[in-house]
């Protein structure tokens, strides 16, 4: 742990008094703040925190070094290394330097971090192993610096429990699956919570907004609490790189929703989860906390999801209806298997009810937003395109739930009795 060294002199923090020249104080300058003596201790240190002018008041020096570019005077760059803790829902990350900017994973050593610390390694053998596996731009540092997707495995090269990249990096590098080219397009749903209370943003403290309805994709100061966040989090992530394709206000105040896609194979899963990340240090640096609860409030709410579109080269060809229809009934046979694997609370938000269908049985449909499957009007008139697999909880992991759906569509194969009878209860003339 590194000692900070200061001298012990009693501090009082001060504002510094603008002059008559200039403008009033914005809230930027209000964070201007200047620590000063109050009292001289015997046998202390003597300092002074410098400050700079400008026509608009004081500036802050430490905002300046934040954002100061380094590329003129070096070329070494500063790479953020990020996984998935011990929950398989946190994120956690740690900087180092790396001699000159790099354009492929491949070009990064590996690193280790304390997985006790974690949750992922006990004490007496606490060493994990990061594997670098995607680089984004880092839209925080700037410059050449990035942000690295990596994945977790024991000294001995063995991916510990929680990594679930590697199996789904597997599945995805199947020929049969590279073959049909997986499209996933997923809509990561959250809320914002005002911190200390853990109440939703925009809700008054210990109580309840208006009922749902004016809050969906809406505009005003009465309507929409977290814009700033939503679009400070779209912009960092098309700074980054990542394949986020829009972002919208959602039907619960206080709650959002951006997607991400079309992804081919295991880009979808790196994508979201660098999403996250990205928008777990906006909040922080925003004050607000982030949660992927998909029922953060009890009662008549709707819950959170993670949506994922889901499609192949043979769905999205001339005819592909009908391989959508296949894979529907293959979606039926394993209901269970998918949402034991679809994130945790889950049952708490598929209850039927609030655009949901229920945690307990199988169901699909044609533009119905309650079924488990939903068919697009477009994808059925024009007889090939895509489905959307509405099950899945916010707190999902993309890499379990985008490789589970090629398995079971692409590699799983039903007996024929089990698909003759999933096809009659469905309806479904495959």
């Amino acid at each position: 742990m590194a000692q900070i060294l200061a001298p012990s002199t009693q501090m009082q923090m001060r504002i510094t008094k603008a002059s008559s020249s200039t403008s009033p104080l914005t809230s930027k300058m209000w964070s201007s703040i200047v620590l000063k003596q109050s009292k001289r201790v015997k046998g202390s240190s003597k300092y002074k925190v410098l400050t700079v002018k400008s026509e608009h008041g004081t500036i802050n020096r430490l905002e300046d070094l934040l954002n100061l570019d380094i590329t003129p005077f070096t070329d070494k760059i500063i790479a953020e290394y990020i996984w998935i803790g011990g929950t398989g829902i946190d994120v956690r990350s740690k900087s180092r330097t790396i001699s000159k900017p790099v354009e492929h994973p491949s070009e990064l050593p590996k690193w280790n971090y304390d997985g006790s610390s974690t949750g992922q390694a006990p004490g007496e053998d606490s060493e994990v192993i990061l594997y670098p596996q995607a680089i984004f731009k880092d839209p925080f540092r700037g410059g050449n610096n990035i942000l690295v997707m990596c994945d977790s495995y024991t000294p001995a090269g063995e991916p510990i429990p929680t990594n679930k990249r590697h199996r789904a990096a597997e599945i995805f590098s199947n020929p049969k699956v590279v073959s049909e080219v997986p499209w996933f397009g997923i809509e990561q749903e959250y809320t914002l919570l005002q911190p200390n209370v853990k109440w939703p943003l925009g809700w008054p403290v210990g109580a309840y907004p208006g009922p749902q309805g004016p809050y969906y994709c809406a505009a005003g100061a009465d309507k929409s609490f977290g814009r700033d966040i939503s679009d400070a989090h779209y912009k960092a992530c098309l700074y980054a790189g990542i394949n986020i394709s829009g972002t919208n206000g959602e039907v619960m105040p206080g709650q959002w929703e951006y997607q991400v896609g079309p992804s081919v194979g295991i880009e979808a899963g790196d994508h979201i989860w660098m999403s996250r990340y990205l928008l777990e240090r906006i909040t922080e640096q925003a004050g607000v906390v982030l949660t992927l609860d998909p029922k953060p409030i009890e009662g008549d709410w709707n819950g959170a999801g993670c949506h994922t579109n889901f499609s192949t080269k043979t769905m999205r060809e001339d005819g592909g209806y009908e391989a959508i229809k296949k894979a529907i009934l293959n979606l039926s046979l394993r209901h269970k298997d998918h949402i034991s694997a679809y994130g945790e609370g889950n049952e708490r938000r598929l209850t039927g009810k609030h655009e949901t269908a229920s945690i307990d049985s199988f169901s699909w449909g044609v533009a119905n937003r309650g079924c488990s499957i939903r068919v697009g009007r477009d994808t059925e008139k024009s007889g090939k395109g895509y489905l959307e697999d509405r099950r899945p909880a916010s707190n999902m992991d993309p890499y379990i739930v985008t490789s589970l759906l090629a398995e079971t569509t692409l590699l799983w194969a039903p007996t024929l009795e089990a698909e003759a009878l999933a096809a009659q209860k469905l309806a479904l003339n495959v």
